[in-house]
């Protein structure tokens, strides 16, 4: 028992200083764990959805099918599940008589993307450091 509690107090101040050194991007949450990352951008087409949104100012739906490679019902779950968070808006409309759906991401979807993109720089950092 003893032993277990040094080993446990010679790892916590890496660990403390791990987190200090990423205190400097874009927050002060603790990025050093790939288990606090956003699950929702996380995902491969998420993340491919909010990305080209976020270089785009407007995507339509078949726009985002070619681009991402998907299909239909795919993109449709995931940008649903991108629309109930906030993260995009979803615009559908006539253009003659051609039915369009149009997404754009929205301010909060872009904090998200960023924070997500400071998360991701911070473990890679972590990473290379040791």
């Amino acid at each position: 028992m003893a032993k277990q509690g040094a080993l446990r107090q010679q790892n916590q101040p890496k660990k403390r200083a791990e987190t200090r050194a990423l205190r400097g991007v874009r927050g002060s949450a603790d990025y050093s764990s790939a288990t606090a990352l956003d699950r929702l951008i996380h995902e491969r087409l998420r993340l491919g959805i909010v990305s080209a949104l976020a270089v785009n100012e407007a995507l339509t739906f078949n726009d985002l099918k070619g681009l991402l490679k998907t299909t239909d019902g795919n993109l449709s779950v995931h940008a649903r599940k991108l629309e109930d968070a906030d993260y995009i808006t979803c615009n559908k409309f006539f253009d003659g008589r051609t039915p369009k759906t149009e997404f754009r991401l929205t301010a909060a979807g872009r904090r998200a993307l960023e924070r997500y993109l400071d998360h991701m720089e911070a473990l890679i950092q972590t990473t290379r450091a040791r």
